[in-house]
């Protein structure tokens, strides 16, 4: 038998194997290659497009097998993750073997066509490749020279896979490991931000406002990477290219778009320049985020390595930097889905997971600064009283002499300024002005370490919102969220920060800003970042324009079975060395953000996803910061501990009211909505399952009225004792079409001005909440 090899499809896909152009025998098996099909994820022209004369111009070509990642037994070439596919290839036949047939995997439906003719058809799933005899009919369908394999799969849930090779099922070859998947999706969808992003304006801005110096360096910019295996330790002796840094390899910005492996270390080079001497300061390497495990050196000398995806972290390297020309090496290894958290990142993006991201996804910068620092700020407000305290961790402990100088200001004019030896200082304000989302009024902090002469030897910047975030019963009897004393409803979305051209990493300031600006014109005062960790920035802004924040811990791991709201609920088992991990990151999430006024809220858990030891965790973050409120596990299974109660449910919110049981807890519906609505051209991948809840609407009009309906619904359950809502979401992400905002953010679904005033139901006084804010 003579055939030019065919293209292997996984999940949803047949895998047509090489014909060879002479018989193979039984005790001589032969690996055959992959080839590349031309396919496509929209039904074509029925009765058509499985034909050898169908005009197929314009499908797209990708090698075979056909599925997602994980499908067991399969061997993927292509990655397909809609509900259907359907594949075209032209074999050559130089002589038809006495016994023809197919070799399949195929999950799950799937029809076999040769030049036109239905040869096989097969029903849900195998787990390993199958032979199927070609006879009578089906074997005649075979001739000499061209022949035309077609096939479509169809798949309704979970993994899915197709591979099909015609065979002679008497000497049946070997299949050969299919060339690794290294490049995402490639979508045409990119931001204004991100079409104007260069090495020069990349992130230019100041990372840490909270801790702010004047003389610092962006390390942002082009620089060298290179991809080895996990087991190369040595510095690479040739680097692939450059990468433009802060965003991910696996992004559109950075310039390379390439997966990296769980197998593979990501390395980046670059060089700086430095020229003031070190002797009398210290400087400090700066990297405010990299996913997820990093070696760092400066001149071939370790200066720091580093565990965890979202934080940012620091290294003093004054004993490795020399004046001139230094050498700056990151080495990074990023098993997506191992024991780590990752949030939504997973190996093969599909549905509500999406594209993995590796490497420094945020800026790296420099500072210079005395031996004597100011290293951390502490921060801690009450309305009541007025107070501001603040609290300084120094790089050393403060000698005789030496002392802490805090000067408070609102706006220009400095209104109080003391001095400590101890590293701490209180403020009381006359008629304070209160932080919230009607007035979100910050005073600005300028704290300088003095010498025991007097001189500043270091100072920052930094500000203040007071404010107190507290909880108490209504007139019925319902807990309700208060700021400053004063009932709120919390009122927001599901905000993931995911972008088409930067991935976790926005395109620029500007772009973040634009999210967050939309969302309070159309009335919202709250944000759910969700299993996130923006860039220290992003709560700059929530800060000084008054938006609350809910903020989720990046989620990862093992998890139990979802129980939801039901008693005795369930917990994942997790290593020992996993939850002391998972609680180290925890904690410089805290650390990093428990400054920013705007943050109300922080939520361990999302649904069930990586939730374990719940009770531990949820007393843990309370004792931890006993100034905000505690969602233990938003949607996931409730445990009672902390202050809230979150159920979610989709498309219209519910809440299961268990005779009592959650009264001594404020209630929230934490996810509801997701209502799709498809914008053409700015779909990230038209040809793939993009879906909302409940269906997707036939017009705009239906959209809107599942909208609102939606939020009726949620006004009623207000008025039964629901505090606070989350709409799912903000902007559409990856094959996800429920935002309000498409995924480039071109395109406002409902106009930020319509939303506000459907709003204003929602902040309409309740009888039992007569002083709202």
């Amino acid at each position: 038998m003579v055939v030019r090899p065919l293209l292997a499809l996984t999940a949803f896909t047949l895998l047509v194997c090489s014909i060879f152009h002479a018989p193979v025998l039984a005790d001589d098996k032969a690996t055959i290659a992959d080839p590349h099909w031309k396919y496509r994820f929209n039904q074509p022209p029925p009765r058509r497009w499985m034909q050898p004369d169908f005009n197929d111009r314009g499908w797209a070509v990708g090698p075979g097998g056909f599925g997602t990642l994980g499908t067991p037994g399969a061997r993927i070439g292509t990655e397909w993750n809609s509900p259907d596919i359907w594949l075209r290839r032209e074999i050559e036949i130089a002589e038809i073997p006495e016994s023809p047939g197919l070799l399949i995997h195929h999950d799950e439906d799937a029809e076999v066509f040769l030049n036109g003719q239905r040869v096989a058809q097969v029903k849900g799933y195998v787990t390993e490749y199958k032979v199927i005899p070609l006879k009578d009919k089906a074997a005649e369908a075979l001739k000499q020279g061209t022949n035309l394999l077609a096939v479509h799969c169809h798949q309704t849930g979970g993994g899915q896979f197709i591979d099909v090779h015609v065979i002679d099922t008497k000497n049946v070859p070997k299949l050969p490991t299919p060339e690794k998947i290294t490049h995402p999706k490639l979508t045409k969808l990119i931001t204004e931000w991100g079409s104007e992003v260069t090495a020069e304006n990349a992130w230019t801005e100041y990372p840490r406002p909270q801790m702010a110096r004047n003389n610092w360096t962006n390390l942002n910019g082009h620089w060298d990477y290179e991809i080895t295996s996990e087991e190369q330790q040595d510095v690479p002796e040739r680097w692939d290219g450059k990468i433009l840094v802060p965003y991910a390899l696996e992004s559109k910005l950075s310039g390379v778009q390439r997966l990296l492996d769980p197998k593979e270390a990501l390395w980046y080079r670059r060089t700086f320049e430095w020229s003031e001497k070190i002797d009398s300061q210290s400087l400090l390497l700066n990297f405010e985020a990299v996913d997820y495990e990093c070696d760092i050196w400066v001149n071939d000398k370790l200066v720091g390595s580093h565990k965890g995806g979202n934080d940012p972290f620091t290294f003093d390297i004054s004993d490795a930097v020399k004046q001139g020309t230094n050498t700056l090496l990151v080495r990074v290894e990023d098993d997506t889905e191992a024991a780590q958290l990752r949030g939504k990142q997973v190996l093969s993006s599909r549905g509500i997971w999406y594209t993995r991201v590796s490497g420094i996804w945020q800026t790296v910068w420099l500072e210079a600064v005395s031996k004597l620092h100011v290293e951390d700020l502490k921060i801690d407000t009450d309305a009541a009283s007025g107070s501001i305290r603040v609290h300084a961790d120094l790089s050393r402990s403060l000698k005789q002499g030496e002392q802490l100088q805090v000067t408070v200001h609102d706006g220009n004019k400095a209104i109080a300024k003391k001095e400590s030896g101890s590293g701490s200082v209180e403020f009381t304000i006359d008629s304070p002005k209160l932080w919230s989302p009607s007035n979100p009024h910050l005073y600005g902090l300028e704290v300088a370490v003095l010498n025991a002469d007097g001189a500043p030897v270091d100072r920052v910047h930094s500000y203040a919102g007071i404010r107190t975030v507290g909880k108490k019963k209504d007139a019925a009897g319902h807990w309700r969220f208060t700021l400053n004393g004063k009932f709120i409803f919390h009122w927001g979305t599901l905000d993931q920060g995911w972008w088409p051209d930067g991935l976790l990493t926005p395109p620029s300031d500007e772009a973040m800003l634009f999210d967050i600006e939309y969302l309070q014109a159309a009335g919202f005062n709250m944000i759910r970042k969700h299993i996130k960790v923006e860039p220290r920035r992003y709560y700059y802004h929530c800060d000084r324009l008054g938006m609350l924040v809910w903020q989720d811990q990046v989620s990862g791991g093992n998890e139990p079975k979802w129980t939801r709201l039901e008693p005795n609920p369930e917990d994942a088992e997790w290593a020992q060395a996993d939850h002391e991990q998972f609680m180290d990151e925890f904690e410089r999430m805290i650390d990093n953000l428990e400054n920013h006024p705007s943050i109300v809220v922080w939520t361990p858990f999302n649904e069930r996803w990586g939730q374990h030891q719940t009770m531990e965790v949820g007393k843990w973050t309370v004792e931890r910061d006993p100034s905000r409120q505690v969602n233990i596990a938003s949607g996931g299974n409730f445990w009672p501990v902390g202050d809230i109660v979150d159920d979610h449910n989709y498309p219209h919110p519910d809440f299961h009211f268990q005779d009592g049981r959650f009264d001594p807890f404020i209630k929230v519906i934490g996810e509801f909505g997701g209502h799709g609505y498809p914008v053409e051209g700015h779909l990230w991948d038209p040809n793939n399952r993009n879906w909302g809840y409940g269906g997707l609407p036939q017009n705009q009009d239906e959209y809107r009225q599942r909208y609102l309906q939606s939020l009726e619904m949620l006004n009623d359950f207000r008025k039964r004792g629901i505090a606070g809502g989350v709409y799912t979401q903000t902007t559409d992400v990856e094959g996800e079409i429920n935002g309000l905002i498409t995924y480039d953010r071109k395109v406002i679904k409902i106009p930020a001005e319509e939303l506000k005033e459907l709003h204003r139901r929602l902040f309409e006084p309740l009888p039992e909440t007569a002083n709202a804010e």
